[in-house]
């Protein structure tokens, strides 16, 4: 295995975080909800959802842009935008950053999103069929692009840095988070905005996932659905967000005496989930186990120094079991011993936000030192078998966490953050 082999020539660390969740809006609502085992999965009341085999799903309900844009600004944003744009806020004042007083051409950002502004298309698409072109809303063009999310915010904050949008399915802001490393590490930035959003609640989007006969039909109990790693478990539910990282230079960091939440120790990217790959011992671990094995290479750690596994888990009967698999591959015995859950039982699966979603929730989880619960798993299934922190959250001492994305098409992605110790 040769990918990401470069040196570390400086640390990069996580300053500020913010978050809008089905659960929670703010790291401390969204971390509370996590740790008291508050689901935001309930019937949907964006739209009817009565002719879908599915009615569920991970729904913002309580989210307003009015705190965090003007309102012009606002009503040319499509969802996913608002959703960015309000976790970017949060995340700079959580970090104590001035922007003003930083060099606007050395902060960038990187967003990660699936489906961007279609909800918003598809809308103007019924306008446009009912009443013409020129009913349209004339910011259509600029608000359904999937690079709005990384545009506005650079626009909106007077930012002149790298600025760019990753759209890689489920994988996307998981793959944002390790190129906004990299930009830094490779001295290209000393501050990135980095996150994901994800505003998938539209009928006919909705309707596409359920035509992919993956999702949950626990309509009756939506509290007990998704169920990942449970024997009887019956497919995802998807949910909205959006969460934005501030990562920096470790030196840039410490020089205006920023928080520090963890550092950012390395990451690793595969394609394919059933494909082998042969790396350099002549194994052929599956793509999961190799995003996880080059992770680890390209933070220079064992895997005994792993203290607690994000893992994906979805919920979906195939994938849930080819994670667990995976994670034996690459640990062996110590799988065995290693806290691992997932927060997509208390969310949904929120597509292209899930990765800075997610890396949220376990660099609070080691703040914390402790391991979110994974829900609604009462009957274990035989073959998934690992310690997945059923229920009930678990107190762990943590020194470091590895984040596993698994996505559509394929993409796989693993990021290790380790706790920060200044010495």
């Amino acid at each position: 295995m040769t990918q990401n082999k470069l040196p570390h020539t400086m640390d990069i660390v996580i300053t500020g975080l913010g978050v809008v969740s089905p659960n929670g809006i703010g790291k401390d609502a969204f971390w509370k909800a996590l740790h008291s085992g508050h689901t935001g999965i309930k019937r949907i009341q964006r739209f009817d959802p009565s002719p879908f085999p599915t009615q569920i799903a991970g729904e913002v309900a309580d989210f307003t842009p009015d705190p965090f844009m003007e309102p012009k600004e606002s009503k040319r944003a499509d969802r996913s935008v608002q959703f960015i744009i309000a976790s970017t806020q949060m995340a700079l004042q959580d970090s104590c950053i001035n922007l003003k007083k930083m060099d606007s051409s050395r902060v960038g950002v990187l967003a990660g999103t699936s489906v961007g502004g279609q909800g918003w298309a598809l809308d103007q698409f019924y306008t446009f069929m009912q009443h013409g072109y020129r009913k349209m809303n004339p910011f259509t063009t600029a608000a359904t692009f999937p690079n709005a999310s990384s545009a506005q915010i650079s626009l909106k904050f007077g930012l002149r840095g790298p600025s760019d949008t990753i759209s890689s399915g489920c994988a996307s802001s998981s793959s944002a988070i390790c190129f906004a490393t990299e930009l830094i590490r490779t001295g290209k930035a000393d501050i990135m905005i980095v996150g994901g959003t994800e505003s998938l609640l539209y009928p006919p989007i909705f309707a596409a996932y359920c035509a992919s006969r993956i999702m949950s039909k626990r309509n009756n109990l939506p509290i007990q659905a998704p169920s990942p790693f449970d024997k009887n478990r019956d497919g995802i539910v998807l949910g909205e967000g959006s969460a934005v990282l501030i990562l920096e230079n470790l030196e840039h960091a410490k020089k205006r005496s920023a928080p520090i939440y963890a550092k950012i120790s390395g990451w690793g990217s595969s394609c394919g989930t059933t494909e082998k790959h042969h790396d350099d011992s002549g194994k052929t671990p599956s793509a999961t186990a190799l995003a996880m094995k080059l992770a680890l290479e390209n933070s220079m750690l064992s895997p005994n120094n792993i203290s607690y596994i994000k893992a994906h888990g979805s919920g979906q009967v195939d994938v849930d079991l080819m994670e667990t698999m995976a994670i034996k591959d690459v640990f062996g015995e110590y799988a065995y011993k290693i806290p691992i859950s997932s927060i997509k039982s208390s969310i949904g699966h929120t597509v292209g936000a899930s990765g800075a979603i997610e890396t949220v929730a376990a660099t609070l989880a080691m703040n914390y030192n402790e391991a979110p619960p994974t829900l609604n798993l009462h009957t274990p299934d035989p073959q998934c078998d690992l310690d997945y922190v059923p229920n009930q959250a678990r107190g762990v001492p943590m020194t470091s966490a590895l984040v596993n994305i698994i996505g559509f098409g394929g993409k796989n992605v693993s990021i290790v953050l380790t706790k920060y110790t200044n010495h």
